[in-house]
């Protein structure tokens, strides 16, 4: 069985090299494992909540794409996308709302924290608070139900989050499922063993106590001069030292396997003086870093191609999202009028309302297809075959997957959009 992992990140600032070796790589390195599908995605909307900077929030989606795709990211094996770029999320994310009880919001840690600062200071309850943040929790349900993701990693301050998606889930099956599962409980995958890099001060690195190191920031420059700045005794060079008195070890061994990480603390031990532990810490780091940065500032200095990456993506991730949501419509009572059982006609409108494929062999001797509209009009046009069962092939898989027009041969007609065609062919699976 193919496990769905969901990954999103908010756009409201850059990462630092603690969020790289807490969460990026690990992230990265799941997606590699075999029968996992992997979905990543920016969460814009999610930022909007947070920052009300549209010059940051632009900044910041930029530079997370460049710096997960520049990490390794494989949009080749997993679907990458921005979630503004998938409408079905928003209109799924009202769906949900319908169904969420005001009380369940009322319980979000978020929203009650912002209350208990507010009635602290003397203030009104609510003061400041915007409905953005009091329906975050439903928002975040719908990323993740929209793709029916089996597992979500997630910190344990979002665990809660993870919670309340599978109430308002389970709530939403019990009203409009008729005895299916519309939709895959979620799990929190929560690990207690994701490393929490110590900053320049020893403590966790967190902006908030202004002791990170820069992931890409600054280049090589930036990231010497930071490690220059990690807290260390007095002790000079010749003195033995105490490993586990400041961050270096700890910083040493997330980018060190077991081996070269006792040869260094035993260095240390031995008198090793702190500048020249220094200067190997940022050399083993870098070793690292140094060819992931080439390739992030190579992305960032060509926008267009992270936006090809990520509308592609969109295109594969709204092949899943608009058949889905369609089946949702029609649970909830919004589908269309045609495929409501209301005489014995109703199967040949509901046909009368489909797209059409036409197979159908030219002069050369190959063998092609076309979708058109119920209207008539030419949507997409395929490439030729050499023999006609590879284009019945394509046709089959197109109805029954409208992901497979992200890979297949064909050519969408001149002024018709990725997404029509989608939309087209979830008709197919609608009346099913």
């Amino acid at each position: 069985m193919t496990t769905r992992v969901l990954t999103g990140v908010t756009t409201t600032g850059t990462p630092h090299l603690g969020n790289y070796v807490g969460a990026i790589r690990p992230a990265i390195a799941a997606s590699y494992q075999d029968g996992t599908e992997g979905f990543f995605f920016l969460a814009d909307f999610h930022a909007l909540v947070k920052c009300d900077d549209p010059a940051r929030v632009a900044r910041s989606r930029l530079e997370m794409a460049a710096i997960w795709l520049a990490a390794g990211l494989d949009p080749e094996r997993v679907t990458i996308y921005r979630q503004s770029d998938i409408p079905e999320i928003t209109e799924l994310n009202w769906l949900l709302t319908c169904v969420t009880a005001k009380g369940l919001m009322n319980r979000a840690h978020a929203y009650k924290a912002s209350t208990d600062i507010n009635e602290a200071a003397g203030e009104e309850t609510d003061h400041g608070i915007t409905m953005g943040l009091f329906c975050y929790p439903v928002l975040m349900t719908a990323d993740i139900l929209m793709f029916n993701a089996h597992q979500v990693p997630v910190g344990r301050d979002q665990a809660q989050h993870l919670e309340m998606a599978r109430d308002i889930a389970q709530r939403f099956n019990y009203l409009f499922g008729q005895g299916k599962e519309l939709f895959v409980l979620p799990e929190a995958k929560i690990s207690d063993e994701i490393a929490l890099l110590p900053g320049l001060d020893g403590r966790k690195m967190s902006k908030s106590y202004d002791n990170t190191i820069p992931l890409f920031q600054g280049g090589a420059k930036g990231l010497q001069e930071a490690i220059a700045k990690i807290v260390t005794d007095s002790r000079m060079p010749g003195e033995a030292k105490d490993p586990d008195s400041n961050s270096l070890i700890t910083l040493y061994a997330a980018f060190a396997n077991a081996e070269e990480t006792a040869a260094f603390r035993a260095e240390l031990v031995a008198g090793l003086g702190w500048g020249v532990a220094k200067r190997r810490l940022f050399e083993r780091i870098e070793q690292e870093i140094g060819p992931m940065r080439e390739r992030y500032e190579a992305l960032i200095a060509n926008p267009e191609k992270i936006e090809a990456t990520l509308q592609k993506g969109a295109a594969k991730a709204r092949a899943i999202a608009a058949p889905f949501l369609a089946t949702l419509r029609q649970a909830v009572g919004l589908g269309s009028f045609t495929a409501v059982p209301i005489s014995s006609n109703t199967v040949e409108i509901a046909k009368s309302t489909l797209p059409i494929f036409k197979q159908y062999r030219e002069a050369d001797g190959q063998f092609y297809f076309k979708l058109n509209a119920a209207d008539g009009r030419l949507l997409l046009q395929s490439q030729g075959f050499e023999h006609g069962k590879d284009a019945g092939q394509w046709v089959s898989r197109l109805k029954q997957d409208g992901g497979a027009l992200v890979d297949a041969p064909i050519q969408l007609a001149d002024g018709i959009s990725r997404e029509e065609v989608i939309a087209a062919l979830a008709l197919f699976q609608t009346a099913e």
